[in-house]
């Protein structure tokens, strides 16, 4: 299997800047892809199929780590393919490896949107509402196209379902009033109204944030735990090196 086996160009380009995030959201697309194709494979008499699926798999993953830097998948090397299968390096050894990491990484990830996120009350919520509909007769009095009325309409939607959320995104509040301010003045029929409800739903927000670190007592800032491998990776072809060969850890 090659790497658009594992993932189309669309899913590619719609990936997360952050490299973290990516490769879990790949490793999602790759895993699935994998194993619809392997289930439909008579393990049987076409096991050689099967291994050379598996070795795609960490081929494409291996590449992916590479481009990205992460770590500890970065530092391995693309796996040999010879007649003793698949790869020098045991597959199920290295999904082992991947699984591991990947709970690591999607527990730091919930950790963090946890501390990037605020739940927002009821009563709040609906004084942010009122402030997103000002914002709404707002963009339909101003002097923008009609393209970007409706984008501008399409984005206030977006955050209309963020704020429906157990609990609200900072980067989404960030992003809309981003949106909002950033659009030029001249084209608004007021741009002060415009500027203050967004400052309104920033306060709201910071606000309920403010509260609820109070409550919990969270670090305003908490160090990022580094990701630990399970083990280094080994080649099929280091296992009777002497121990006290020099070993690269990853």
């Amino acid at each position: 299997m090659n790497i658009f086996e594992f993932i189309t160009q669309d899913e590619i380009d719609a990936l997360p800047d952050d490299p973290e995030l990516a490769f879990i959201e790949f490793i999602h697309h790759a895993q699935k892809r994998l194993n619809q194709y392997t289930k439909t494979i008579d393990e049987e008499h076409e096991w050689h199929l099967i291994e050379s699926a598996q070795h795609g798999f960490m081929n494409v993953t291996i590449a992916f780590a590479k481009n990205y830097k992460i770590k500890p998948f970065e530092n391995i090397d693309v796996p040999r393919v010879d007649d003793r299968g698949a790869s020098s390096l045991s597959y199920r050894q290295y999904q082992a490896d991947l699984d591991h990491y990947m709970a690591q990484l999607l527990i730091g990830n919930s950790r963090k949107k946890k501390r990037d996120s605020v739940y927002i009350e009821p009563i709040v919520k609906d004084k942010i509402k009122s402030y997103i509909n000002g914002l709404k007769i707002a963009i339909d009095n101003s002097e923008f196209s009609e393209e970007k009325r409706a984008s501008l309409h399409e984005k206030l939607k977006k955050f209309e379902r963020e704020l429906e959320a157990q609990k609200l995104s900072i980067v989404a509040v960030t992003k809309l009033a981003f949106v909002i301010l950033s659009a030029p003045g001249a084209l608004w029929a007021s741009y002060d109204v415009a500027s203050k409800l967004t400052t309104n739903i920033l306060q709201a927000v910071g606000e309920a944030k403010e509260v609820e670190d109070d409550k919990q007592q969270l670090p305003i800032t908490e160090t990022h735990t580094a990701l630990i491998p399970p083990r280094r990776i080994v080649l099929d072809d280091e296992q009777d090196l002497p121990s006290d060969s020099d070993e690269i850890p990853f």
